[in-house]
C-alpha cells in the first residue's frame, strides 16, 4: 500500500509539472538591437552633433574666457584689483580650473544625459511593443537576450516585434 501511494504521488507530481511546463511560454529579445533598428533612432546622432556644437562647444569656450579674464584681473600688477575682488577671485579660480581640466567628462556626462533623453520615448515604444507581442502571442515571460545561456531562435520575438512597430530589420551577418 505505501508503494502504491508513493507512485501515485509521483505520477501526480509529474503531472501536475507537466501541465504547469505546458502553461509558461518564455520569449526574449534585444532590446538595444531593436531600438538601433528604429527610425527614429538614426536623427539622435546628428540632434547630439548639434547639441555639442550648439550647447556645449560655446559654453567651453566661455569658462576658458572667463577663466583667462579672472585669472589676468587677479595677476595684473598695474592695476591690481582690490583686496575684496581678489578674495572673490581667489574663490571662484579653483572652480574654473576643475571645470577646464575635467571638461571631457563634463561634455560626456552631458551628452549622455541628452541621449538617454532622446532615447527614452524610443524604449518605451519598443517595450510596449514587446508587451503587445507577448501578449498576442501567449508569452507569459519574456527576456532580455543576453539574460539567457541558451534558448531556441523561434523563441527570438524580435521579428514578430519589429513587424508590430512596422520596422525592417538588418541582414544577419
Amino acid at each position: 500500500m505505501k508503494k502504491f501511494l508513493s507512485v501515485f504521488i509521483l505520477a501526480a507530481v509529474l503531472l501536475m509539472s507537466a501541465e504547469a511546463g505546458a502553461q509558461t511560454k518564455i520569449g526574449y529579445i534585444r532590446i538595444d538591437d531593436m531600438v538601433a533598428s528604429m527610425p527614429e533612432t538614426a536623427k539622435i546622432d546628428s540632434i547630439l552633433e548639434k547639441y555639442q556644437n550648439d550647447s556645449i562647444n560655446p559654453r567651453y569656450a566661455q569658462i576658458v574666457s572667463l577663466y583667462q579674464y579672472k585669472d589676468s584681473v587677479y595677476r595684473d600688477s598695474v592695476k591690481p584689483a582690490p583686496p575684496a575682488v581678489k578674495k572673490q577671485i581667489e574663490e571662484e579660480l579653483p572652480s574654473l580650473i576643475y571645470q577646464i581640466q575635467n571638461w571631457q567628462q563634463i561634455v560626456n556626462q552631458a551628452i549622455e544625459a541628452r541621449q538617454n533623453e532622446l532615447l527614452a520615448p524610443i524604449y518605451r515604444k519598443v517595450f510596449d511593443a514587446v508587451k503587445a507581442v507577448a501578449k498576442e502571442k501567449g508569452y507569459t515571460h519574456t527576456m532580455t537576450k543576453e539574460a539567457l545561456l541558451v534558448a531556441p531562435d523561434a523563441d527570438d520575438i524580435i521579428g514578430l516585434v519589429a513587424n508590430k512597430l512596422k520596422v525592417s530589420l538588418p541582414k544577419p551577418k
